[in-house]
């Protein structure tokens, strides 16, 4: 089905063919009708599968109609997780927009805001932001929602595990209520239905899971070694394997660093992308990536959908990630649009939890390659599928026989008819039954007035004496404790 079919309006028909766009992916085809008719929309489809356009294309049809009345205002407000995918999407609208008459910004933190305000005044359509930069713009007045016809909320998943969620209500609070909402996500999470909830009314819900056919073309495998080897094994694998090209993820910026330098010193230039450099170094760095004047580029999470480039051939995972969704997300920067790609995952013994959490999530297991020299000291062991901690473990158990105790069926539901009569709750007598109980145990433990320290009884009478002395106290000492724990009524031999 070519786009022309799908309703969009010529000028976005041309500048999709001079792009070379033939047919619209599968998610492509699904959502933009529902878009053009104005309904709101959750869709959840891998990364790599053309989102980016699923809810841009409608947009700009639906803008092409009007334009907007006054300054500092947007027709249609875009939030993203990230600067790299803000700069991203506003970069595909450019592209996609090149007929129409149409203006978009992108606006984020960590750069002078001044040039954003000026864009605002003078008048644009579309606003591509983040969560931050977006509520201190609108705190400063410099931006108005009352004109918003339209929201999406790109990566909700990636929003909400950064931690934006009370910037997002926030600027939910804040929006006419008369709007259209898109929800777009790469994975469907209890999380992102709440969200969903609050931002999305009577949604059309529309869930990609691709079959393996549709699935990119992604070639998944991994090496194990020992963590102090795995910067000798990575210049050895882009040497012998003469890589052209690599997005290296690393879990933190000091490693990044580190990894560069060692890299260095056996003669491969690379450097490294993170929070801690300034968003122009940053969006340098990803212009010679793109442009392959830069070979390899070590980027920690905050690149994982940020990077949008359509022939990227490898990418490794020098750190093995957590949830295993991001690894997901990372692999899902080679083999974009059904093109070829390689993942290759450096594996080493404190990597393993994470491995048995991304292979479950996988649902098989990842294909091990050995190289002699990098065989790691301990073998690392096979991951389980679907392995179930061991405090989950025994939760549950517990749970379970909380519900056998109380005859609970699997609902929860009380069963009274199938619980045993020994598993029923034992009756306590009345409170002042055991007191009376307590008092006359006690009256017949207690020795007769002659029998203490009494010589006319003789010595066995002395002996019982001062047995019957030694069990009262004693009894009276147990008594206090009893006491002091709430168990037992006063000692009426205390009075």
């Amino acid at each position: 089905m070519p786009f022309a079919q799908l309703g969009l309006n010529s000028s976005i028909v041309n500048a999709l063919t001079e792009l070379e766009y033939s047919e619209p992916t599968p998610v492509q085809s699904k959502t933009i009708p529902v878009v053009l008719k104005g309904r709101n929309l959750i869709a959840a489809a891998q990364t790599g599968t053309g989102k980016t356009a699923s809810f841009v294309l409608p947009i700009l049809h639906k803008l092409s109609l009007g334009e907007t009345k006054r300054k500092k205002r947007c027709r249609a407000l875009i939030i993203a997780p990230t600067r790299e995918l803000a700069v991203q999407i506003n970069t595909k609208i450019g592209q996609y927009a090149k007929y129409c008459n149409i203006k978009s910004m992108v606006m984020y933190g960590g750069v002078d805001d001044k040039p954003q305000r000026e864009q605002l005044i003078a008048g644009v359509d579309i606003v591509v932001a983040t969560p931050g930069r977006l509520l201190d713009m609108y705190t400063k007045r410099a931006i108005h929602f009352d004109e918003v016809e339209t929201l999406v909320l790109d990566e909700a998943d990636r929003m909400l595990d950064m931690g934006f969620i009370e910037d997002i209500n926030k600027v939910l609070e804040r929006l006419p209520e008369a709007r259209q909402n898109l929800l777009f996500s790469a994975t469907l999470s209890n999380q992102v239905r709440m969200l969903a909830k609050t931002a999305v009314h009577k949604p059309v819900e529309i869930s990609l899971i691709a079959k393996e056919a549709n699935k990119p073309n992604i070639e998944q495998w991994l090496i194990p070694v020992d963590k102090d080897k795995k910067s000798a094994l990575l210049s050895h694998l882009i040497k012998e394997g003469d890589w052209q090209q690599a997005l290296i993820f690393i879990e933190t910026k000091q490693g990044a660093a580190k990894l560069v330098s060692q890299l260095a010193k056996r003669d491969i230039e690379a450097d490294c992308i993170h929070s801690g450099k300034s968003q122009a170094v940053r969006e340098k760095l990803l212009a010679d990536f793109q442009a392959g004047k830069l070979k390899f580029l070590i980027a920690t999470g905050v690149a994982a959908r940020g990077i949008d480039i359509n022939e990227l051939a490898r990418v490794v995972n020098y750190d093995l990630p957590y949830p295993a969704d991001d690894y997901i997300h990372r692999i899902g920067r080679t083999g974009r649009a059904g093109a070829a790609g390689e993942a290759v995952s450096l594996l080493s013994k404190d990597d393993f939890k994470n491995l048995c959490m991304i292979e479950s999530r996988l649902g098989h297991l990842l294909e091990r390659r050995e190289i002699e020299e990098f065989i790691p000291r301990k073998p690392i062991p096979v991951s389980i599928l679907n392995f179930v901690p061991k405090s989950r473990r025994e939760s549950s158990k517990a749970a379970k026989q909380g519900d056998a105790i109380y005859g609970q069926d699997k609902n929860g539901k009380a069963n009274q008819a199938e619980a045993k009569p020994s598993e029923q709750k034992r009756k306590r007598k009345p409170k002042a039954a055991a007191n009376k109980d307590k008092v006359t145990q006690l009256s017949k433990g207690k020795p007769s007035g002659g029998a203490r320290g009494s010589n006319s009884k003789g010595a066995g009478g002395q002996s019982k004496g001062k047995s019957d002395s030694v069990n009262k106290k004693s009894l009276h000492k147990g008594d206090k404790n009893a006491q002091s724990e709430g168990k037992l009524p006063p000692n009426p031999w205390n009075r």
